[in-house]
């Protein structure tokens, strides 16, 4: 997954306040492009977290963690907002042992 809007925490358009969760601790959003497998389409979507949220940028693979979908209708409306436990950078990749396509072995064949 990939961060395509950075955190920012999720504030009551009525009241101004942050929202809580009900732990009391502050709820962040955090917009993530997600692909579905074997398809070539890609959706973002805005994912509640506690926060607040740090080390992640815009542009950064992400690795979300317990994502939830959850359904809702409100006065005629409907839609499905996302939650999950938490929102982390990736781990960049370890190196790999395998040599390159086309590099010489330590026994000098390749």
């Amino acid at each position: 997954m990939l961060c395509v809007v950075p955190p920012e925490p999720k504030v009551n358009r009525e009241t101004g306040e942050i929202r809580k969760d009900r732990d009391d601790n502050p709820v962040w959003v955090v917009g993530v492009a997600v692909r579905q497998q074997g398809n070539r389409r890609m959706d973002a979507i805005e994912v509640a977290v506690p926060g607040p949220l740090q080390g992640i940028a815009e542009g950064m693979r992400v690795t979300v963690v317990d994502l939830v979908a959850i359904a809702w209708e409100i006065g005629g409306r409907s839609g499905t907002s996302f939650r999950a436990s938490a929102v982390r950078p990736e781990s960049p990749a370890p190196a790999s042992s395998v040599p390159p396509r086309g590099a010489k072995s330590a026994g000098g064949e390749g």
